[in-house]
């Protein structure tokens, strides 16, 4: 947490605010994130133009010509935009400033966030090179998850979770994904059948979008760019409903773990 469908609402909610501005430099009152914020950021981003606010997984790529800042929200993360001169709350760590007198301002509690820069294409960055294919693009379908869920012994739940597989696909939407696809988070992806993977796969793209037209789930810390809480969390069908009723059958929603995730599911509705 956050997932893709927070990023991407985050994102879409600093693209007016972002796109197009000259920075003005940054205030770095944390380095001390998941990686370092590199010392150089305050040079380095004044002057520059905002050409592109794209995503990429769980990241936010801020264009800057021949370099890229990526942002990441790690576990606990935020991204609102503010007076410059507002005075920092506690876990306010970076701002960037955006040179009309307002900043992005990047809070984290937990500090597993991050601010980096990536000079040349962004998509050879380590942290981004070896991500696998975007769930809600239009070439990613039921074929290409059967395909690369062949020879898989883990859990389902598991492989859809893992960024090589699909990028973006958390511990929430994987389980609310596996519900409607009827499918047992724990069963070996490489018996999940081509028609099973189907559904899945339609249950992924499902699940997101709705998510994202919801603003995504608020569990914690995680606030939309205005400050407003996401709303999908009173959609879940099975994610924090443990021993709740299902709503397609009535019977008590389980939990267990995979992968050290906490993990709910129906076990009469998923198999």
């Amino acid at each position: 947490m956050p997932e893709l469908p927070e990023v991407e609402t985050a994102r879409r909610g600093i693209e007016p605010h972002v796109l197009g501005r000259t920075l003005a430099g940054a205030v770095v009152r944390n380095p001390s994130l998941r990686w370092p914020v590199p010392d150089t950021l305050d040079a380095e981003l004044a002057g520059r133009v905002v050409m592109a606010l794209t995503r990429r997984g769980k990241y936010i790529l801020v264009g800057l010509g021949d370099t890229h800042m990526l942002l990441h929200l790690g576990m606990s993360g935020s991204l609102s935009v503010v007076d410059a001169d507002t005075p920092p709350r506690k876990h306010d760590h970076v701002d960037i400033l955006l040179g009309n007198g307002r900043a992005l301002r990047l809070h984290d509690p937990r500090r597993f966030g991050a601010v980096l820069l990536a000079p040349g294409a962004p998509e050879h960055h380590p942290l981004l090179r070896d991500l696998g294919p975007e769930p809600l693009d239009p070439g990613w379908d039921g074929k290409a998850l059967w395909q690369a869920t062949r020879g898989r012994t883990a859990a389902i739940k598991t492989v859809i979770m893992d960024a090589h597989t699909v990028v973006g696909v958390g511990n929430i939407y994987a389980s609310e994904a596996l519900f409607r696809a009827g499918i047992a988070p724990s069963k070996p992806a490489q018996r999940v059948s081509r028609v099973a993977c189907e559904r899945l796969a339609m249950a992924i793209r499902e699940t997101l979008n709705e998510a994202l037209a919801a603003g995504g789930s608020s569990l914690r810390d995680y606030v939309q760019a205005n400050g407003d809480l996401g709303c999908f969390q009173l959609e879940h069908r099975v994610y924090g409903r443990d021993g709740k009723p299902c709503y397609a059958c009535g019977s008590a929603i389980s939990i267990t773990r995979l992968g050290q995730r906490s993990t709910f599911w129906c076990p009469r509705c998923q198999r």
